[in-house]
Protein backbone atom coordinates (compact mmCIF):
# COMPACT_ATOMS: atom_id res chain seq x y z
CA UNK A 1 0.00 0.00 0.00
CA UNK A 2 1.09 3.43 -0.95
CA UNK A 3 0.61 6.92 0.91
CA UNK A 4 -1.37 9.54 -0.87
CA UNK A 5 2.14 11.62 -1.45
CA UNK A 6 4.15 8.00 -2.79
CA UNK A 7 1.23 7.27 -4.97
CA UNK A 8 1.40 10.80 -6.43
CA UNK A 9 4.69 10.57 -7.41
CA UNK A 10 4.47 7.28 -8.64
CA UNK A 11 1.29 8.16 -10.77
CA UNK A 12 2.10 11.43 -11.56
CA UNK A 13 -1.12 13.05 -10.29
CA UNK A 14 -0.76 15.89 -8.14
CA UNK A 15 -2.19 14.77 -4.13
CA UNK A 16 -5.23 17.70 -4.77
CA UNK A 17 -6.00 16.15 -7.82
CA UNK A 18 -6.37 12.36 -5.97
CA UNK A 19 -8.28 14.02 -3.46
CA UNK A 20 -10.77 15.36 -6.44
CA UNK A 21 -11.28 12.10 -7.69
CA UNK A 22 -11.86 10.39 -4.34
CA UNK A 23 -14.79 13.32 -3.33
CA UNK A 24 -16.52 13.06 -6.47
CA UNK A 25 -15.86 8.97 -6.32
CA UNK A 26 -14.11 8.59 -9.67
CA UNK A 27 -10.82 7.27 -7.35
CA UNK A 28 -11.61 6.19 -4.31
CA UNK A 29 -8.17 4.74 -1.93
CA UNK A 30 -7.85 1.43 -1.48
CA UNK A 31 -7.61 1.95 2.59
CA UNK A 32 -8.51 4.72 4.90
CA UNK A 33 -7.11 5.00 8.63
CA UNK A 34 -9.76 5.81 10.80
CA UNK A 35 -8.03 7.49 12.98
CA UNK A 36 -5.80 9.58 11.22
CA UNK A 37 -7.58 9.73 7.94
CA UNK A 38 -4.39 9.12 6.02
CA UNK A 39 -5.46 7.61 2.20
CA UNK A 40 -3.91 4.14 1.02
CA UNK A 41 -3.63 3.17 -2.81
CA UNK A 42 -2.89 0.06 -3.95
CA UNK A 43 -0.37 -0.46 -6.86
CA UNK A 44 -3.56 -2.51 -8.90
CA UNK A 45 -4.97 1.21 -8.53
CA UNK A 46 -2.18 2.49 -11.08
CA UNK A 47 -3.70 1.12 -14.11
CA UNK A 48 -7.04 3.06 -12.95
CA UNK A 49 -5.35 6.06 -12.98
CA UNK A 50 -4.24 5.54 -16.52
CA UNK A 51 -6.77 5.08 -17.66
CA UNK A 52 -8.41 8.13 -15.95
CA UNK A 53 -5.88 10.40 -17.78
CA UNK A 54 -5.85 8.52 -20.98
CA UNK A 55 -9.75 9.39 -21.32
CA UNK A 56 -8.99 12.77 -20.19
CA UNK A 57 -6.39 13.18 -22.88
CA UNK A 58 -8.98 11.97 -25.41
CA UNK A 59 -11.77 15.26 -24.05
CA UNK A 60 -13.77 13.30 -21.74
CA UNK A 61 -15.29 15.40 -18.33
CA UNK A 62 -14.72 13.53 -15.52
CA UNK A 63 -18.17 13.36 -15.18
CA UNK A 64 -17.95 11.41 -18.23
CA UNK A 65 -15.24 9.41 -17.23
CA UNK A 66 -17.05 8.69 -13.71
CA UNK A 67 -20.76 7.21 -15.60
CA UNK A 68 -18.10 5.05 -17.96
CA UNK A 69 -16.62 3.79 -14.92
CA UNK A 70 -20.02 3.09 -12.91
CA UNK A 71 -20.70 0.57 -16.56
CA UNK A 72 -17.38 -1.04 -15.41
CA UNK A 73 -15.97 0.44 -18.43
CA UNK A 74 -17.72 -1.86 -20.53
CA UNK A 75 -16.71 -1.98 -24.69
CA UNK A 76 -20.17 -0.90 -25.52
CA UNK A 77 -20.32 2.18 -23.27
CA UNK A 78 -16.82 2.98 -24.16
CA UNK A 79 -17.67 2.50 -27.78
CA UNK A 80 -20.90 4.78 -27.63
CA UNK A 81 -18.44 7.46 -25.85
CA UNK A 82 -15.72 7.18 -28.49
CA UNK A 83 -18.15 7.75 -31.11
CA UNK A 84 -19.69 11.14 -29.66
CA UNK A 85 -16.39 12.24 -28.81
CA UNK A 86 -14.92 11.53 -32.53
CA UNK A 87 -18.08 13.18 -33.95
CA UNK A 88 -17.47 16.35 -31.75
CA UNK A 89 -13.67 16.68 -32.07
CA UNK A 90 -14.69 16.30 -36.10
CA UNK A 91 -16.90 19.25 -35.89
CA UNK A 92 -14.82 20.99 -33.42
CA UNK A 93 -11.89 20.42 -36.29
CA UNK A 94 -14.15 22.31 -38.63
CA UNK A 95 -14.77 24.71 -37.20
CA UNK A 96 -11.12 25.90 -36.25
CA UNK A 97 -10.68 25.15 -40.14
CA UNK A 98 -13.44 27.69 -41.12
CA UNK A 99 -12.04 29.91 -38.76
CA UNK A 100 -8.20 29.21 -40.06
CA UNK A 101 -9.52 29.90 -43.54
CA UNK A 102 -11.26 33.22 -42.48
CA UNK A 103 -7.99 34.62 -40.85
CA UNK A 104 -6.34 33.69 -43.73
CA UNK A 105 -9.05 36.00 -45.76
CA UNK A 106 -8.47 38.98 -43.67
CA UNK A 107 -5.05 38.71 -43.58
CA UNK A 108 -5.12 38.29 -47.24
CA UNK A 109 -7.33 41.70 -47.43
CA UNK A 110 -5.50 43.28 -45.45
CA UNK A 111 -2.37 42.54 -47.29
CA UNK A 112 -3.62 44.07 -50.40
CA UNK A 113 -5.82 47.07 -49.29
CA UNK A 114 -3.36 48.23 -46.78
CA UNK A 115 -6.52 48.91 -44.48
CA UNK A 116 -9.36 47.27 -42.52
CA UNK A 117 -12.82 46.52 -44.71
CA UNK A 118 -15.49 48.99 -44.37
CA UNK A 119 -17.71 45.81 -43.99
CA UNK A 120 -17.36 43.27 -41.53
CA UNK A 121 -19.06 40.18 -42.37
CA UNK A 122 -20.28 37.76 -39.54
CA UNK A 123 -22.03 34.35 -39.33
CA UNK A 124 -25.17 34.42 -37.49
CA UNK A 125 -28.02 31.54 -37.13
CA UNK A 126 -31.65 32.98 -37.17
CA UNK A 127 -35.21 31.08 -36.17
CA UNK A 128 -38.15 30.59 -38.11
CA UNK A 129 -40.61 33.10 -37.47
CA UNK A 130 -44.12 34.42 -38.45
CA UNK A 131 -44.21 37.24 -41.56
CA UNK A 132 -47.47 39.12 -43.45
CA UNK A 133 -45.54 39.72 -46.63
CA UNK A 134 -46.57 40.40 -50.18
CA UNK A 135 -44.63 38.93 -53.02
CA UNK A 136 -44.83 40.08 -57.00
CA UNK A 137 -42.19 40.47 -59.85
CA UNK A 138 -41.66 44.18 -60.55
CA UNK A 139 -41.34 44.64 -64.26
CA UNK A 140 -38.26 47.61 -63.57
CA UNK A 141 -35.38 48.46 -61.34
CA UNK A 142 -36.50 51.76 -61.51
CA UNK A 143 -39.99 50.88 -60.23
CA UNK A 144 -38.38 49.06 -57.26
CA UNK A 145 -38.74 51.60 -54.77
CA UNK A 146 -42.28 53.12 -55.38
CA UNK A 147 -43.39 49.76 -56.10
CA UNK A 148 -42.11 48.29 -52.36
CA UNK A 149 -42.99 51.13 -50.74
CA UNK A 150 -46.30 50.78 -51.71
CA UNK A 151 -46.00 46.46 -50.70
CA UNK A 152 -44.99 47.93 -47.70
CA UNK A 153 -47.65 50.55 -46.83
CA UNK A 154 -50.42 47.43 -47.79
CA UNK A 155 -48.47 45.23 -45.48
CA UNK A 156 -48.55 47.32 -42.25
CA UNK A 157 -52.40 48.65 -42.93
CA UNK A 158 -53.08 45.30 -42.83
CA UNK A 159 -51.37 44.31 -39.79
CA UNK A 160 -53.08 47.35 -37.88
CA UNK A 161 -56.70 46.38 -39.11
CA UNK A 162 -56.29 42.45 -38.19
CA UNK A 163 -54.65 43.74 -34.69
CA UNK A 164 -51.62 41.91 -35.19
CA UNK A 165 -48.22 43.43 -33.69
CA UNK A 166 -45.15 43.85 -35.82
CA UNK A 167 -42.32 41.64 -33.85
CA UNK A 168 -38.96 42.91 -35.57
CA UNK A 169 -37.53 45.39 -38.59
CA UNK A 170 -39.19 45.44 -42.00
CA UNK A 171 -37.24 43.29 -44.63
CA UNK A 172 -37.16 42.66 -48.04
CA UNK A 173 -36.35 38.88 -50.09
CA UNK A 174 -34.98 38.53 -53.24
CA UNK A 175 -35.71 35.47 -55.03
CA UNK A 176 -33.62 35.95 -57.89
CA UNK A 177 -30.24 33.95 -58.37
CA UNK A 178 -28.60 36.58 -59.79
CA UNK A 179 -28.89 40.30 -60.25
CA UNK A 180 -31.43 41.18 -62.86
CA UNK A 181 -32.70 44.91 -63.99
CA UNK A 182 -36.13 43.16 -64.99
CA UNK A 183 -39.35 40.87 -63.75
CA UNK A 184 -37.38 41.41 -60.05
CA UNK A 185 -38.81 38.56 -58.00
CA UNK A 186 -39.33 40.16 -54.54
CA UNK A 187 -40.96 40.04 -51.37
CA UNK A 188 -41.82 43.06 -48.86
CA UNK A 189 -42.74 41.41 -45.23
CA UNK A 190 -43.34 42.27 -41.65
CA UNK A 191 -42.19 40.08 -38.97
CA UNK A 192 -45.28 39.76 -36.42
CA UNK A 193 -46.10 37.20 -33.58
CA UNK A 194 -47.82 34.35 -34.17
CA UNK A 195 -51.54 35.26 -35.68
CA UNK A 196 -54.57 33.16 -34.36
CA UNK A 197 -56.50 31.48 -36.67
CA UNK A 198 -58.96 33.98 -37.39
CA UNK A 199 -56.71 36.08 -39.01
CA UNK A 200 -57.81 36.70 -42.74
CA UNK A 201 -55.14 36.61 -45.47
CA UNK A 202 -56.30 39.14 -48.65
CA UNK A 203 -55.99 38.58 -52.28
CA UNK A 204 -52.44 40.20 -51.93
CA UNK A 205 -50.95 40.04 -47.99
CA UNK A 206 -50.57 36.57 -46.72
CA UNK A 207 -49.17 35.24 -43.97
CA UNK A 208 -46.21 32.07 -43.37
CA UNK A 209 -43.55 31.40 -41.29
CA UNK A 210 -40.39 32.40 -42.55
CA UNK A 211 -37.64 29.85 -42.80
CA UNK A 212 -34.91 29.22 -40.04
CA UNK A 213 -31.61 29.66 -41.22
CA UNK A 214 -28.42 27.46 -39.86
CA UNK A 215 -25.89 29.90 -41.10
CA UNK A 216 -26.43 33.37 -42.64
CA UNK A 217 -23.56 35.69 -44.02
CA UNK A 218 -24.62 39.01 -42.13
CA UNK A 219 -23.23 43.07 -43.09
CA UNK A 220 -24.65 46.23 -42.26
CA UNK A 221 -25.14 49.18 -44.33
CA UNK A 222 -25.18 52.49 -42.80
CA UNK A 223 -27.08 55.24 -45.27
CA UNK A 224 -29.30 55.23 -48.17
CA UNK A 225 -29.77 52.56 -50.64
CA UNK A 226 -28.53 54.35 -53.07
CA UNK A 227 -25.05 53.65 -52.23
CA UNK A 228 -25.94 49.73 -51.04
CA UNK A 229 -23.93 48.26 -54.20
CA UNK A 230 -20.59 48.55 -51.73
CA UNK A 231 -22.00 46.44 -49.27
CA UNK A 232 -23.54 43.59 -51.29
CA UNK A 233 -19.46 43.72 -53.17
CA UNK A 234 -18.18 43.52 -49.97
CA UNK A 235 -20.21 40.82 -48.47
CA UNK A 236 -19.99 38.46 -52.13
CA UNK A 237 -16.49 38.91 -51.51
CA UNK A 238 -16.59 37.28 -48.06
CA UNK A 239 -18.19 34.43 -49.09
CA UNK A 240 -15.82 33.43 -51.96
CA UNK A 241 -12.57 34.20 -50.21
CA UNK A 242 -13.89 32.53 -47.21
CA UNK A 243 -14.77 29.12 -48.90
CA UNK A 244 -18.46 29.61 -48.73
CA UNK A 245 -21.34 29.55 -51.25
CA UNK A 246 -24.95 30.91 -51.71
CA UNK A 247 -27.83 28.36 -50.60
CA UNK A 248 -30.79 30.72 -50.57
CA UNK A 249 -32.40 34.38 -51.17
CA UNK A 250 -30.80 37.68 -50.05
CA UNK A 251 -33.06 39.63 -47.25
CA UNK A 252 -32.50 43.34 -46.39
CA UNK A 253 -33.42 43.65 -43.06
CA UNK A 254 -34.24 47.48 -42.17
CA UNK A 255 -32.80 47.88 -38.58
CA UNK A 256 -33.52 51.76 -39.06
CA UNK A 257 -35.98 52.58 -41.64
CA UNK A 258 -34.30 53.85 -45.19
CA UNK A 259 -36.53 57.35 -44.54
CA UNK A 260 -34.82 57.58 -41.08
CA UNK A 261 -32.31 60.22 -40.53
CA UNK A 262 -29.85 57.78 -40.28
CA UNK A 263 -30.78 54.52 -41.70
CA UNK A 264 -29.42 50.80 -41.37
CA UNK A 265 -29.72 48.03 -43.69
CA UNK A 266 -28.40 44.79 -42.46
CA UNK A 267 -27.99 41.99 -45.59
CA UNK A 268 -28.07 38.49 -44.82
CA UNK A 269 -27.12 35.64 -47.22
CA UNK A 270 -28.20 32.18 -46.44
CA UNK A 271 -24.70 30.51 -46.72
CA UNK A 272 -22.60 26.94 -46.85
CA UNK A 273 -19.02 25.62 -46.90
CA UNK A 274 -18.01 24.68 -50.43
Amino acid sequence: MFKIGDFSRLSQVTVNTLRHYDEIGLLKPAQVDRFTGYRYYSIDQLAQVHRILALKDLGFTLEQIARAQDEAFSPEALRGMLRLKQAEVEQQAQAELARLVRIEARLSYIESEGKMPNYEVVLKRVEPHWVAYEREIVPTVAEMHPRCSAMFNEVYTWIQTQGLKPDGPALSIYYDREYVEHDIDVETAALIEKPPATVRETASVKLRQLDGVEQLASTLHSGPLDNILEAYAAIGKWIQANGYRIVGPCRELYLQLPQSDRPITEIQYPVEQK
